[in-house]
């Protein structure tokens, strides 16, 4: 195993299987030594067999901390912890493949069945490609799924976190501010749960 500063890549072929939580380490200058106590619990232990890559992210405005663990499939995941939500890849882009992510944006929405969460994860696509103002600082969208079809995460990847916070200053609604936008931001049986930047603080690998 090795540690690396890389960004994982949500777009990898071999990752179908991706399991993600997020919680809070008590306050922000607790960030440091809860990140620290996490991956010397993961490197203390075996390596699971079909564990592709762990990601660990450090809130870059609060005190949360989000994993993300990407599996060869469902099976050699194993049972999910009940604080982690299961994912499948569903759709993803990027707008430059030769600049590296410097933050990680995870935007969450529950939504009522696999259906509705699809249909609003093509409105969000459809709604950007639209949209010939975008933003600074974009670099790729990946749109997750659940298992239950009952939430979506967005592994966002942005240039900085300050790219990202002037990006919705700018707008003052999103992301995009197109003709197609409204209807992402208030589809029926969507429901916004939040928005957070991140940056990454460590990525194993086997």
């Amino acid at each position: 195993m090795r540690i690396g500063e890389e960004f994982p890549d949500p777009a990898r072929g071999d990752a179908g299987f991706v399991v993600s939580g997020e919680w809070a380490a008590g306050s922000a200058d607790r960030l440091v030594a809860a990140a620290d106590a996490v991956i010397a619990a993961r490197r203390s232990a075996p390596w699971p067999e079909g564990l592709l890559a762990y990601s660990l992210f450090i809130d870059a405005d609060g005190d949360l901390l989000r994993d993300y663990a990407q599996w060869t499939d469902e099976a050699a995941a194993g049972p999910v912890r009940r604080d982690h939500v299961a994912y499948h890849l569903y759709r993803g882009s990027r707008s430059n493949e030769g600049t590296p992510p410097g933050a990680m944006v995870a935007v969450r929405v529950d939504t009522d069945d696999d259906a509705v969460a699809r249909t609003w994860v093509d409105a969000v696509f459809a709604a950007l490609d639209q949209d010939t103002a975008l933003p600074a600082g974009g670099l790729g969208a990946f749109f997750h799924v659940s298992t239950d079809g009952r939430h979506v995460l967005n592994y966002a990847e942005w240039v900085s976190a300050d790219a990202h916070r002037k990006a919705l200053a700018a707008t003052g609604r999103g992301i995009s501010s197109g003709p197609l936008w409204d209807k992402v931001q208030t589809m029926p049986g969507v429901r916004h749960q939040s928005v957070t930047r991140y940056h990454l603080y460590r990525t194993l690998t086997a």
